[in-house]
């Protein structure tokens, strides 16, 4: 690798996300109403509009970054791809805040997700952080070291079973639409939690046996809790993205978009990968 590349991946990066999860939790502290947090401040980059409250938890991440003073290339929901002390091949992958319609109503599942890259895909992925701003729970994985929650690892289900599926992507046509190919599966009970990034880690713990988001779904959702599903034992495909799902194949630009799909294993996955999928 380049000096560059070392030199960026040799940052305690956990630490980092530890401290932007405290700045987060500021910036919410800050916006506590219902009212404070449904305040918009234009639409971000990836197309959604913005909240204040996902612009002020972006600041807080990008002031980390930004005293680093290393060459990355940030890639962030609200502020798309920013190239930080000139760009480096190092990938950051910011969504502030993941289950933002969570967030602005007090639903509990929202979080914040980082993701440490060393080139452009989402094999690339050295860690993911996922912080759940509403419980608090700490979830990371470094390649190759496991996954953990609260510094406890976690694994994958193993019991093979589809006893509770969780859902993304939940819009009311698309749920209707493909009720058929989710009844077909055996799944026992579907649960939408809102928030794709805790979903996965849901998965990545046995809390889920599998997700399946039925519309498309951008880097930034999904970036750091795919990494943290593959530590824990499990499986994880974004279908529409360049060669037909594979990890390596599928960007972490913001103009990614795939469903996603995850599970505690491959088979898991191949009998769920169709649902959502449109003609």
């Amino acid at each position: 690798m380049t000096p560059p590349v070392d030199a960026a991946l040799a940052v305690d990066w956990l630490g980092l996300c530890r401290r932007a999860a405290d700045g987060a939790r500021g910036a919410l502290a800050r916006n506590p109403l219902p009212a404070d947090r449904a305040a918009t401040a234009g639409r971000g980059m990836g197309g959604d509009m913005a909240l204040v409250i996902d612009r002020e938890v972006e600041d807080a991440v990008f002031h980390e970054l930004e005293a680093l003073g290393l060459p990355l290339t940030a890639v962030s929901e609200e502020r798309g791809e920013i190239q930080i002390a000139g760009g480096g091949p190092v990938h950051v992958v910011v969504d502030p805040i993941d289950g933002s319609r969570n967030a602005k109503r007090g639903l509990p599942a929202y979080a914040l997700s980082i993701a440490i890259a060393s080139g452009a895909s989402m094999a690339d992925v050295q860690l993911g952080y996922v912080h759940d701003l509403g419980t608090g729970e700490d979830w990371w994985a470094e390649r190759g070291q496991g996954a953990f929650c609260d510094g406890v690892p976690v694994e994958v289900s193993q019991s093979g079973d589809l006893e509770m599926v969780g859902l993304e992507t939940v819009h009311p046509a698309l749920v209707a639409q493909h009720a058929e190919a989710l009844a077909a599966t055996g799944a026992a009970r579907l649960r939408g939690v809102g928030s794709i990034a805790l979903s996965l880690c849901y998965v990545a713990a046995g809390r889920l046996d599998a997700l399946v988001s039925l519309g498309a779904t951008r880097s930034v959702d999904s970036a750091a809790g795919q990494l943290i599903v593959t530590e824990a034992g499990g499986a994880v495909s974004f279908p529409e993205a360049a060669a037909g799902g594979d990890l390596a194949g599928t960007s972490l630009s913001l103009d990614m978009r795939s469903r996603v799909v995850a599970a505690a294993g491959p088979d898991l996955v191949e009998r769920l990968i169709d649902i959502g999928r449109t003609a």
